[in-house]
């Protein structure tokens, strides 16, 4: 039987001097904005007749960002086209430094009959967040050297559709952290009324024993800082955007938020 590695509770996350904001957009996507402004969109999903088809309602992507990051070039994570601006399109491995953002990529495994997925790593303000794309598999021990440290992960939520289990190891957040040793993991992929894929949903996934404490947050947008993360790993999960209101504006619960008690 798999063990389970117990974590205490932790306090919660407040603002610091230098923040940067993520914003969870919908399914593997999410706006990252540095405290200087420079914005990074990753594997922005369709909209249209595509995401139609798929089971995507996520509202359609209208933020402008410096840099596109694309996992794998699956329907549901290269919507480019989307993106307003001139953003610098990234899909290789290898390190790059882009607008004062230094990004690292190693190649990791979306499974034996899906191909590869880039598992990119971003340090933004001191911080360091890993956006995994559809990584089914554990890292191999020269690929954790490559990246390094991670502050921030942003976990697939991949398993049997429908039954709540959750199969590959990728997916398995007391797996992941005894790899990456995260101190923020923030669920994404998951099944629910705007994503009908056949995922496992957030709640199938959160029940699960895994040790380590979880908070859901009814707002899509949190600040971070360097200096304020939790010591001990915790589960963060996000609400995705609504849709802008007739006046322009985001929905009043979109507003930026610090973790609470």
């Amino acid at each position: 039987m798999e063990s389970r590695k117990r974590f205490p509770k932790v306090p919660p996350l407040v603002q610091g001097d230098d923040k940067m904001k993520i914003k969870w957009l919908g399914h593997a996507s999410f706006l990252i904005t540095s405290s200087n402004g420079t914005k990074i969109i990753t594997d922005p999903y369709p909209d249209g007749i595509v995401a139609a088809a798929m089971g995507i309602r996520y509202p359609k992507i209208t933020e402008t960002a410096d840099i596109v990051t694309i996992s794998h070039n699956h329907p549901d994570h290269n919507n480019v086209g989307a993106i307003r601006g001139k953003p610098r399109v990234l899909r290789s491995s290898g390190t790059k430094e882009v607008d004062g953002i230094v990004i690292n990529s190693v190649t990791g495994s979306h499974g034996r009959f899906r191909g590869p997925t880039k598992v990119f790593k971003f340090t933004v303000d001191g911080i360091n967040l890993c956006h995994p794309g559809d990584l089914v598999r554990l890292l191999r021990p020269d690929q954790l050297k490559e990246l390094g440290e991670i502050d921030v992960l942003f976990l697939p939520v991949i398993g049997i559709p429908f039954f709540g289990k959750i199969t590959t190891h990728a997916a398995r957040p007391n797996l992941v952290c005894e790899q990456l040793h995260p101190k923020v993991i923030i669920p994404m992929h998951f099944r629910n009324l705007q994503c009908w894929m056949p995922f496992p949903t957030i709640d199938n996934f959160l029940k699960r024993d895994y040790g380590l404490p979880h908070k859901k947050l009814n707002t899509c947008e949190i600040e971070l800082s360097k200096d304020t993360l939790p010591t001990e790993p915790q589960i963060i999960v996000l609400r995705s955007a609504k849709p802008r209101t007739t006046n322009g504006s985001n929905h009043r619960a979109s507003r930026l938020s610090q973790i609470p008690n």
